[in-house]
Protein backbone atom coordinates (compact mmCIF):
# COMPACT_ATOMS: atom_id res chain seq x y z
CA UNK A 1 0.00 0.00 0.00
CA UNK A 2 1.52 3.28 -0.91
CA UNK A 3 2.07 5.92 1.60
CA UNK A 4 1.21 9.80 1.52
CA UNK A 5 2.17 12.27 3.92
CA UNK A 6 -0.07 13.06 6.06
CA UNK A 7 -2.38 16.49 6.45
CA UNK A 8 -1.94 18.75 9.76
CA UNK A 9 -3.77 16.29 11.40
CA UNK A 10 -3.81 19.07 14.61
CA UNK A 11 -6.67 20.86 12.29
CA UNK A 12 -8.21 18.14 10.98
CA UNK A 13 -9.04 16.44 14.74
CA UNK A 14 -10.73 19.84 15.58
CA UNK A 15 -12.91 18.97 12.97
CA UNK A 16 -13.52 15.57 13.66
CA UNK A 17 -17.16 14.83 14.33
CA UNK A 18 -17.97 11.16 15.12
CA UNK A 19 -21.85 11.72 14.92
CA UNK A 20 -21.28 13.07 11.28
CA UNK A 21 -19.49 10.11 10.42
CA UNK A 22 -21.75 7.37 11.65
CA UNK A 23 -24.79 9.59 10.00
CA UNK A 24 -22.40 9.04 6.36
CA UNK A 25 -21.74 5.38 6.53
CA UNK A 26 -25.60 5.23 7.29
CA UNK A 27 -27.09 7.00 4.33
CA UNK A 28 -24.38 5.35 2.57
CA UNK A 29 -25.74 1.91 2.86
CA UNK A 30 -29.00 2.62 2.59
CA UNK A 31 -28.49 4.05 -0.78
CA UNK A 32 -26.10 1.37 -1.35
CA UNK A 33 -29.20 -1.17 -0.12
CA UNK A 34 -31.47 0.70 -2.59
CA UNK A 35 -29.15 0.83 -5.58
CA UNK A 36 -28.95 -3.36 -5.46
CA UNK A 37 -31.99 -4.08 -6.21
CA UNK A 38 -31.94 -1.01 -8.91
CA UNK A 39 -28.70 -2.58 -10.90
CA UNK A 40 -30.52 -6.43 -10.59
CA UNK A 41 -33.21 -4.72 -12.58
CA UNK A 42 -30.94 -3.55 -15.14
CA UNK A 43 -28.86 -6.10 -15.29
CA UNK A 44 -32.23 -8.03 -16.30
CA UNK A 45 -32.73 -6.20 -19.58
CA UNK A 46 -29.65 -8.02 -20.33
CA UNK A 47 -26.52 -5.50 -20.03
CA UNK A 48 -23.24 -7.82 -18.35
CA UNK A 49 -22.41 -7.12 -14.89
CA UNK A 50 -19.04 -5.61 -16.63
CA UNK A 51 -20.92 -3.31 -18.99
CA UNK A 52 -23.12 -2.09 -15.37
CA UNK A 53 -19.93 -1.59 -13.95
CA UNK A 54 -18.26 0.16 -16.44
CA UNK A 55 -21.27 2.63 -17.02
CA UNK A 56 -21.66 2.86 -13.66
CA UNK A 57 -17.75 4.22 -13.09
CA UNK A 58 -17.65 5.78 -16.23
CA UNK A 59 -21.07 7.87 -15.53
CA UNK A 60 -19.31 9.05 -11.69
CA UNK A 61 -15.98 9.92 -13.21
CA UNK A 62 -18.10 12.98 -15.91
CA UNK A 63 -20.27 13.71 -12.87
CA UNK A 64 -18.08 13.90 -10.27
CA UNK A 65 -14.98 15.78 -12.43
CA UNK A 66 -17.26 18.00 -14.31
CA UNK A 67 -18.47 19.51 -10.94
CA UNK A 68 -14.93 19.67 -9.76
CA UNK A 69 -13.30 21.20 -12.70
CA UNK A 70 -16.44 24.03 -12.72
CA UNK A 71 -16.11 25.01 -8.72
CA UNK A 72 -12.76 23.48 -7.18
CA UNK A 73 -10.34 22.61 -9.67
CA UNK A 74 -7.32 23.09 -7.85
CA UNK A 75 -8.29 20.05 -5.21
CA UNK A 76 -7.48 17.63 -8.38
CA UNK A 77 -3.30 18.86 -8.23
CA UNK A 78 -1.54 15.44 -7.89
CA UNK A 79 2.29 14.68 -7.90
CA UNK A 80 3.19 11.15 -10.00
CA UNK A 81 2.80 9.53 -6.18
CA UNK A 82 -0.37 10.61 -5.42
CA UNK A 83 -1.26 9.22 -9.22
CA UNK A 84 0.45 5.85 -8.69
CA UNK A 85 -1.93 5.67 -4.94
CA UNK A 86 -4.89 6.86 -6.98
CA UNK A 87 -4.86 4.45 -9.63
CA UNK A 88 -4.66 1.65 -7.44
CA UNK A 89 -7.61 3.19 -5.74
CA UNK A 90 -9.68 3.35 -8.45
CA UNK A 91 -9.03 -0.18 -9.91
CA UNK A 92 -8.20 -2.19 -7.40
CA UNK A 93 -10.40 -0.81 -4.99
CA UNK A 94 -13.61 1.26 -6.35
CA UNK A 95 -13.79 -0.82 -9.82
CA UNK A 96 -13.40 -4.71 -8.91
CA UNK A 97 -15.49 -4.18 -5.54
CA UNK A 98 -18.48 -2.88 -8.06
CA UNK A 99 -17.40 -5.28 -10.75
CA UNK A 100 -17.66 -8.08 -8.53
CA UNK A 101 -20.66 -7.33 -6.77
CA UNK A 102 -22.51 -7.28 -9.80
CA UNK A 103 -21.37 -10.54 -11.06
CA UNK A 104 -22.68 -11.98 -7.48
CA UNK A 105 -25.96 -10.72 -7.48
CA UNK A 106 -26.09 -11.87 -11.17
CA UNK A 107 -25.50 -15.32 -10.20
CA UNK A 108 -26.86 -15.29 -6.54
CA UNK A 109 -29.61 -13.96 -4.30
CA UNK A 110 -28.76 -10.21 -3.33
CA UNK A 111 -29.10 -11.34 0.72
CA UNK A 112 -26.70 -14.16 -0.06
CA UNK A 113 -23.95 -12.21 -2.13
CA UNK A 114 -23.76 -9.19 0.43
CA UNK A 115 -23.43 -11.82 3.38
CA UNK A 116 -20.48 -13.10 2.10
CA UNK A 117 -19.09 -9.71 0.99
CA UNK A 118 -19.62 -8.33 4.37
CA UNK A 119 -16.94 -10.70 5.48
CA UNK A 120 -15.20 -7.92 4.25
CA UNK A 121 -15.09 -5.76 7.92
CA UNK A 122 -13.54 -9.07 9.43
CA UNK A 123 -10.58 -8.43 7.13
CA UNK A 124 -10.33 -4.93 7.99
CA UNK A 125 -10.14 -5.55 11.59
CA UNK A 126 -7.69 -8.77 10.96
CA UNK A 127 -5.35 -6.01 9.12
CA UNK A 128 -5.40 -3.94 11.41
CA UNK A 129 -4.53 -6.00 14.35
CA UNK A 130 -1.97 -8.34 12.31
CA UNK A 131 -0.92 -6.33 9.70
CA UNK A 132 -0.62 -2.39 11.23
CA UNK A 133 -0.03 -4.02 14.80
CA UNK A 134 -2.95 -2.07 16.50
CA UNK A 135 -4.75 -3.51 19.05
CA UNK A 136 -8.41 -3.74 18.53
CA UNK A 137 -10.34 -4.29 21.47
CA UNK A 138 -12.51 -7.24 22.40
CA UNK A 139 -15.51 -5.37 21.49
CA UNK A 140 -14.54 -4.83 18.21
CA UNK A 141 -15.02 -9.05 17.87
CA UNK A 142 -17.65 -9.06 19.92
CA UNK A 143 -19.56 -6.67 17.79
CA UNK A 144 -18.08 -8.51 14.56
CA UNK A 145 -19.45 -12.16 15.44
CA UNK A 146 -23.06 -10.33 16.66
CA UNK A 147 -23.27 -8.51 13.11
CA UNK A 148 -21.94 -11.52 10.78
CA UNK A 149 -24.45 -13.50 12.94
CA UNK A 150 -27.49 -11.09 12.59
CA UNK A 151 -26.57 -11.10 9.13
CA UNK A 152 -27.26 -14.86 8.65
CA UNK A 153 -30.29 -15.00 10.40
CA UNK A 154 -31.33 -11.97 7.83
CA UNK A 155 -30.17 -14.25 5.23
CA UNK A 156 -31.24 -17.46 6.93
CA UNK A 157 -28.70 -19.27 4.81
CA UNK A 158 -29.99 -22.77 6.62
CA UNK A 159 -32.98 -22.25 4.03
CA UNK A 160 -30.45 -22.46 1.51
CA UNK A 161 -31.80 -21.17 -2.04
CA UNK A 162 -34.65 -21.35 -4.86
CA UNK A 163 -31.76 -22.80 -7.25
CA UNK A 164 -28.35 -24.35 -5.97
CA UNK A 165 -25.31 -22.32 -4.90
CA UNK A 166 -23.37 -20.80 -7.92
CA UNK A 167 -19.48 -21.62 -7.95
CA UNK A 168 -18.64 -18.55 -9.70
CA UNK A 169 -21.37 -16.18 -7.94
CA UNK A 170 -19.84 -17.35 -4.40
CA UNK A 171 -16.25 -16.83 -5.59
CA UNK A 172 -16.98 -13.37 -6.84
CA UNK A 173 -18.62 -12.15 -3.57
CA UNK A 174 -15.63 -13.73 -1.65
CA UNK A 175 -13.20 -11.47 -4.11
CA UNK A 176 -15.64 -8.33 -3.59
CA UNK A 177 -15.17 -8.88 0.25
CA UNK A 178 -11.34 -8.71 -0.40
CA UNK A 179 -11.99 -5.45 -2.83
CA UNK A 180 -14.39 -3.95 -0.17
CA UNK A 181 -11.64 -4.44 2.31
CA UNK A 182 -8.61 -2.93 0.27
CA UNK A 183 -11.41 -0.33 -0.59
CA UNK A 184 -11.99 0.81 3.17
CA UNK A 185 -8.52 0.54 3.98
CA UNK A 186 -6.61 2.65 0.75
CA UNK A 187 -9.78 5.01 1.25
CA UNK A 188 -8.80 5.80 4.76
CA UNK A 189 -5.14 6.23 3.91
CA UNK A 190 -6.37 8.62 1.04
CA UNK A 191 -8.53 11.02 3.35
CA UNK A 192 -4.92 12.12 4.97
CA UNK A 193 -4.13 13.79 1.94
CA UNK A 194 -6.94 15.03 0.34
CA UNK A 195 -10.95 15.28 0.58
CA UNK A 196 -13.29 12.90 -0.34
CA UNK A 197 -14.20 14.62 -3.47
CA UNK A 198 -10.90 14.91 -5.23
CA UNK A 199 -10.59 11.28 -3.85
CA UNK A 200 -13.74 9.70 -5.12
CA UNK A 201 -13.04 11.79 -8.71
CA UNK A 202 -9.86 10.11 -9.23
CA UNK A 203 -11.10 6.69 -8.00
CA UNK A 204 -13.96 6.86 -10.84
CA UNK A 205 -12.07 8.26 -13.81
CA UNK A 206 -8.92 5.33 -13.36
CA UNK A 207 -11.60 2.53 -12.47
CA UNK A 208 -13.34 4.08 -15.78
CA UNK A 209 -10.39 3.96 -18.07
CA UNK A 210 -9.65 0.74 -16.65
CA UNK A 211 -12.48 -0.87 -18.18
CA UNK A 212 -12.76 1.16 -20.84
CA UNK A 213 -9.16 -0.73 -21.61
CA UNK A 214 -10.82 -3.61 -21.39
CA UNK A 215 -14.29 -3.14 -22.92
CA UNK A 216 -13.83 -0.51 -25.70
CA UNK A 217 -16.74 1.77 -25.62
CA UNK A 218 -17.86 1.65 -29.20
CA UNK A 219 -18.43 -1.93 -28.84
CA UNK A 220 -21.12 -0.80 -25.90
CA UNK A 221 -24.54 -2.73 -26.76
CA UNK A 222 -26.39 1.24 -27.24
CA UNK A 223 -29.59 -0.29 -27.72
CA UNK A 224 -30.33 -1.57 -24.61
CA UNK A 225 -29.67 1.68 -23.08
CA UNK A 226 -33.49 2.92 -24.75
CA UNK A 227 -35.11 -0.62 -24.46
CA UNK A 228 -37.80 0.18 -20.87
CA UNK A 229 -37.85 -2.39 -18.52
CA UNK A 230 -39.77 -4.03 -15.69
CA UNK A 231 -39.36 -2.77 -12.26
CA UNK A 232 -40.26 -6.22 -11.15
CA UNK A 233 -42.39 -7.39 -8.32
CA UNK A 234 -44.25 -4.99 -6.60
CA UNK A 235 -43.59 -2.93 -9.44
CA UNK A 236 -43.92 -5.41 -12.37
CA UNK A 237 -46.42 -3.06 -14.19
CA UNK A 238 -44.63 -0.32 -14.03
CA UNK A 239 -41.39 -0.21 -17.19
CA UNK A 240 -38.96 2.99 -17.13
CA UNK A 241 -36.27 3.40 -19.82
CA UNK A 242 -33.06 1.39 -18.64
CA UNK A 243 -30.89 5.02 -19.32
CA UNK A 244 -33.60 6.91 -16.51
CA UNK A 245 -32.38 3.29 -14.29
CA UNK A 246 -28.70 4.29 -14.99
CA UNK A 247 -28.85 7.57 -14.19
CA UNK A 248 -30.14 6.90 -10.77
CA UNK A 249 -27.52 4.37 -10.74
CA UNK A 250 -24.90 6.75 -11.24
CA UNK A 251 -26.19 9.90 -9.27
CA UNK A 252 -27.72 8.38 -6.08
CA UNK A 253 -26.44 4.86 -6.27
CA UNK A 254 -22.66 6.00 -7.05
CA UNK A 255 -21.69 8.96 -6.59
CA UNK A 256 -23.15 9.88 -3.68
CA UNK A 257 -22.81 6.99 -1.46
CA UNK A 258 -19.16 6.61 -2.17
CA UNK A 259 -18.52 10.17 -1.29
CA UNK A 260 -20.45 10.11 1.84
CA UNK A 261 -18.36 6.38 3.27
CA UNK A 262 -15.12 8.01 1.59
CA UNK A 263 -16.10 11.51 3.51
CA UNK A 264 -16.73 9.56 7.33
CA UNK A 265 -13.61 8.31 7.38
CA UNK A 266 -12.34 11.52 8.13
CA UNK A 267 -14.92 11.72 11.31
CA UNK A 268 -14.48 7.71 12.21
CA UNK A 269 -11.85 5.18 12.09
CA UNK A 270 -12.14 2.42 9.15
CA UNK A 271 -12.81 -0.72 11.46
CA UNK A 272 -16.03 1.14 12.95
CA UNK A 273 -16.89 2.24 9.55
CA UNK A 274 -16.87 -1.02 7.62
CA UNK A 275 -18.65 -2.64 10.97
CA UNK A 276 -21.75 0.40 10.63
CA UNK A 277 -21.76 -0.31 6.93
CA UNK A 278 -23.20 -3.63 7.46
CA UNK A 279 -26.56 -1.60 7.51
CA UNK A 280 -26.80 -2.42 4.02
CA UNK A 281 -27.90 -6.04 3.97
CA UNK A 282 -30.26 -5.45 6.81
CA UNK A 283 -31.64 -2.56 4.59
CA UNK A 284 -31.52 -4.57 1.54
CA UNK A 285 -33.63 -7.53 2.72
CA UNK A 286 -36.34 -4.54 3.42
CA UNK A 287 -36.16 -3.13 0.43
CA UNK A 288 -36.26 -6.61 -1.31
CA UNK A 289 -39.58 -7.29 0.89
CA UNK A 290 -41.10 -3.82 0.12
CA UNK A 291 -40.11 -3.92 -3.66
CA UNK A 292 -39.37 -7.23 -4.73
CA UNK A 293 -42.34 -8.77 -2.73
CA UNK A 294 -40.06 -11.04 -1.08
CA UNK A 295 -40.90 -12.88 2.75
CA UNK A 296 -39.94 -11.21 5.55
CA UNK A 297 -39.96 -13.31 8.54
CA UNK A 298 -39.48 -13.05 12.33
CA UNK A 299 -36.28 -14.35 11.96
CA UNK A 300 -35.08 -11.27 9.79
CA UNK A 301 -36.65 -8.77 12.15
CA UNK A 302 -34.64 -10.51 15.06
CA UNK A 303 -31.34 -10.79 12.95
CA UNK A 304 -31.69 -7.15 11.89
CA UNK A 305 -32.14 -6.25 15.63
CA UNK A 306 -28.42 -8.55 16.41
CA UNK A 307 -26.97 -6.56 13.87
CA UNK A 308 -27.61 -3.47 15.17
CA UNK A 309 -26.75 -4.75 18.71
CA UNK A 310 -23.32 -5.06 17.10
CA UNK A 311 -22.96 -1.70 15.36
CA UNK A 312 -23.35 -0.08 18.33
CA UNK A 313 -21.56 -2.24 21.02
CA UNK A 314 -18.45 -1.38 18.00
CA UNK A 315 -19.07 2.20 18.22
CA UNK A 316 -19.23 2.51 22.27
CA UNK A 317 -15.90 0.64 21.78
CA UNK A 318 -12.83 2.93 23.34
CA UNK A 319 -9.48 3.15 23.18
CA UNK A 320 -6.58 3.08 21.26
CA UNK A 321 -7.31 0.95 18.30
CA UNK A 322 -9.84 3.11 17.86
CA UNK A 323 -7.45 6.16 17.25
CA UNK A 324 -7.16 7.19 13.48
CA UNK A 325 -4.17 6.54 12.03
CA UNK A 326 -1.65 9.39 11.25
CA UNK A 327 -2.96 11.76 14.16
CA UNK A 328 -1.20 13.28 17.17
CA UNK A 329 -3.24 10.94 19.15
CA UNK A 330 -1.99 7.73 17.23
CA UNK A 331 1.81 9.06 17.13
CA UNK A 332 1.41 8.93 21.31
CA UNK A 333 0.05 6.14 21.19
CA UNK A 334 2.46 4.44 19.02
CA UNK A 335 5.12 5.96 21.82
CA UNK A 336 4.22 4.55 24.39
CA UNK A 337 3.17 1.23 22.50
CA UNK A 338 6.83 1.18 21.78
CA UNK A 339 8.09 2.29 25.38
CA UNK A 340 9.70 5.62 24.04
CA UNK A 341 8.18 7.86 26.85
CA UNK A 342 10.78 8.46 30.14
Amino acid sequence: MTELPPLPHEAAASRRRPWIGYAMVATAATLFAVNGVVSKVILASGLSSLRLTQVRLTGAAAGVMLVVLLTRPSILRATRRELVFLAVFGIFGLAFVQWLYFLAIHRLEIGIALLIQYLAPLLVALWARYGMRRPVRRRIWIALVLALGGLTLVVQIWRGTETPLNGVGVAASLAAALAFALYILLAEQGVKRRDAVSLSGYGFLFGALFFACIQPWWTFPGHIVTERVSLLGNLASSHVPVWALMAWMVVVGTIAPFGLFVGSLRHIPATRASILAMLEPVVATIVAWAWLDESLAAVQLVGGVVVLCGIVLAQTARGESEIIPGTPLAKEASRRRAGQYK
